[in-house]
């Protein structure tokens, strides 16, 4: 009977030793100053972007020339597929061709950036144009140990790591929360950082936005890894286990 309760007392211990700390887990520890937090954060335009660009003003007629489809302005089309009737598509080179103005160079402008440079273009044209301009195809893609891994596409274009994180279900238990890997393809440049979001200046760092096209691999805890192994042979052990309690307590009577 000794026997037996060193067998339990071991295998309790196992599980014991096996459990995650808190300070793996929790998210954001120690002092929380998010003064440093821009709220002016805007994403830079990239090569294949789908940018909605559209162009009021004042006297209608006069800006029908510089809209690539100047129906939807006045139809009732639904909304997506008038966004889709006013989209330029980032070339190669990091150019749109522009009606009336011809070729635009775009990628690296942020939106208000762009709209400015767009703006002293057509003032040779236009009085006072409102411009309107969108990244349609923003998106980043979570893998690894979240609930709900894939590709995430959001209407804005401001996302931070927390709300990717959030869509993508959390992570689970077994995900890495202090060594999150982002992966960044700028302009054919690709670039990788680790981040880690247990600590609460996470939010004061340039990876708290996200980009469009980025990735996020939250990497599996040993455990898990081990768990794939102990779990493909679950069966084999449950019948060991019970073979030798078994046999332990025929021996200890």
């Amino acid at each position: 009977m000794k026997k037996l309760h060193v067998c339990i007392f071991l295998f309790s211990l196992s599980l014991f030793t096996s459990c995650v700390p808190k300070k793996n887990i929790v998210y954001l520890q120690g002092k929380q100053d998010f003064s440093n937090v821009s709220n002016n954060y805007e994403p830079l335009i990239q090569k294949d972007d789908m940018l909605f660009i559209n162009i009021s003003t004042a006297e209608p007629s006069a800006s029908i020339p510089f809209n690539l489809d100047t129906q939807t302005q006045n139809s009732s089309s639904s909304n997506s597929f008038a966004l889709q009737k006013q989209t330029f598509l980032v070339d190669s080179f990091g150019n749109i061709d522009f009606p009336v103005i011809g070729t635009v160079s775009v990628a690296g402008y942020s939106i208000e950036e762009f709209k400015k440079k767009l703006k002293e273009k057509l003032v040779s044209y236009l009085v006072n144009p409102v411009i309107n301009v969108r990244i349609l195809n923003f998106k980043v893609t979570v893998i690894g140990e979240v609930n709900k891994p894939g590709e995430i596409s959001v209407s804005s274009q401001r996302l931070t790591l927390l709300e990717a994180i959030a869509q993508a279900g959390d992570l689970t238990l077994y995900g890495k929360r202090d060594n999150i890997l982002l992966i960044r393809d700028f302009q054919g440049i690709k670039t990788s950082t680790r981040i880690d979001i247990t600590k609460a200046d996470f939010v004061n760092s340039p990876y708290y936005y996200l980009d469009q096209n980025d990735v996020i691999y939250v990497e599996p805890r040993k455990s898990k890894i081990d768990s794939t192994t102990f779990g493909s042979n679950l069966t084999t052990i449950a019948s060991l286990l019970g073979f030798i309690i078994t046999t332990t307590l025929i021996l200890t009577r």
